[in-house]
């Protein structure tokens, strides 16, 4: 659950909602939309087309590679002339309408690819400045402007300003900029589910817990997107009480309730209202990230490691978003996407479009590497590592816009 999919549609809802790219589903086999040239994935891209694109070639310069052009043009292609991007646009030659629905997680997730991917400074210019535009008075943003501030959508656009060049910090409205939002929705040490952030409140305002929106909330508090490399150890593994929570905070707090979460059985459980207790693959790959980022390497570690094991079927049967995302979590605690399990993310990733190129100057070493089933870590920069998500960021996208 973890591919924005499912977020999405809690998130319209009002439920919920996952927030981070969630279920990575590629929907099916024989979609009702024409799967345009470029597009990575043959499923549906109604829903999530900009999403696994963004994922897509994050993860290709995450690893050293330079995204076929096709690819990356089908993507600036998909922008609306305000800046905004919608989840995808069948006829992007048309004016962006009341039937183009732009959205917060689409718009901070091409925000976050181009800027890594260079060359695109007046695209991620317009889409910030859309951003900007849609932000909510307590400082966070809604899937779709206008909507309530969700962590999620709050967390995904902290990594799109981060990856632009633009500090969260300063980006306010009436006042108050998402590191404002984000510790209202930080549920207090001593309640259940204490450390933990909520997707927003429910009906009755209350702070229930979910996963997905904490591993999201890890990382946009602290200033990451979705491409997060170890940070340094927390002064504390337990939730930390404090009348005004600072970022740093919020995230450790949340670090603690993640590492607990996965202590045991080594996976994130489904977040989705009635569904069967079952692993969540892709919140657990974000939560591996978030872990990472929050320098809780051990549980961070442990959760990759059940990943390795278990999720090579999911990844297969979801898509080009899924592949992303544990590349993202294997970029997180230094392992080799190369090798996992004795499948290749790489070359898996890869196969779904049209095909990238490494940079010459990794280009020698990486095929080495290939060769020996692994894959080198190219680092790309500032820029992109404070690429988030979450993500992670959402994982009903189908639902939550419907």
């Amino acid at each position: 659950m973890n591919v924005r999919r499912s977020a999405a549609a809690l998130a319209a809802v009002g439920v919920l909602a996952a927030a981070a790219p969630a279920t990575a589903a590629d929907p099916s086999p024989s979609p009702k939309v024409t799967v345009p040239s470029g597009l990575y994935g043959k499923g549906d891209p109604t829903y999530d087309g900009v999403w696994r694109q963004s994922l897509t070639l994050l993860a290709q310069r995450t690893l050293g590679y330079r995204p076929a052009a096709a690819a990356v043009d089908w993507l600036t292609g998909q922008q609306c002339a305000d800046g905004a991007f919608a989840a995808f646009r069948a006829e992007p030659a048309g004016p962006c309408d009341d039937k183009v629905k732009a959205d917060t997680n689409s718009t901070a997730a091409a925000v976050q690819a181009l800027a890594a991917t260079g060359g695109h400074g007046g695209a991620v210019d317009k889409a910030v400045g859309w951003l900007k535009s849609v932000q909510n008075k307590d400082g966070g943003w809604g899937y779709y402007p206008g909507g309530p501030s969700d962590t999620n959508s709050t967390s995904v656009v902290i990594g799109a300003l981060t990856a632009a060049g633009t500090d969260p910090a300063d980006v306010r409205k009436s006042g108050k900029s998402p590191y404002d939002a984000l510790p209202t929705w930080s549920i207090p040490c001593g309640k259940d589910g204490g450390g933990a952030l909520a997707y927003q409140p429910d009906k009755k305002g209350k702070l229930l817990p979910n996963a997905d929106a904490t591993a999201a909330g890890v990382l946009g508090a602290l200033g990451k997107g979705f491409v997060a490399e170890a940070g340094k150890a927390p002064a504390q593994d337990a939730c930390a009480e404090a009348e005004h929570l600072t970022p740093a905070q919020v995230a450790d707090n949340a670090g603690a309730y993640l590492g607990t979460a996965v202590a045991k059985t080594g996976h994130l459980e489904s977040t989705l209202p009635g569904a069967k207790d079952q692993p969540d693959f892709g919140n657990t790959a974000d939560a591996v990230v978030a872990l990472a980022a929050d320098g809780r390497t051990e549980p961070a570690k442990k959760a990759y490691a059940w990943l390795e094991k278990n999720a090579g079927q999911w990844a297969a049967q979801s898509g080009p978003a899924a592949y992303a995302q544990l590349i993202f979590a294997a970029h997180a605690i230094g392992e080799q996407p190369g090798d996992f399990n004795g499948t290749s993310l790489v070359s898996s990733l890869n196969a779904l479009g049209p095909a990238p190129h490494m940079d010459s100057a990794a280009h020698e070493s990486a095929a080495e590497d290939e060769d020996s089933g692994t894959s080198v870590w190219w680092i790309i920069g500032v820029g992109l590592v404070g690429g988030i998500g979450i993500g992670f960021l959402l994982s009903g996208r189908k639902k939550r816009q419907s």
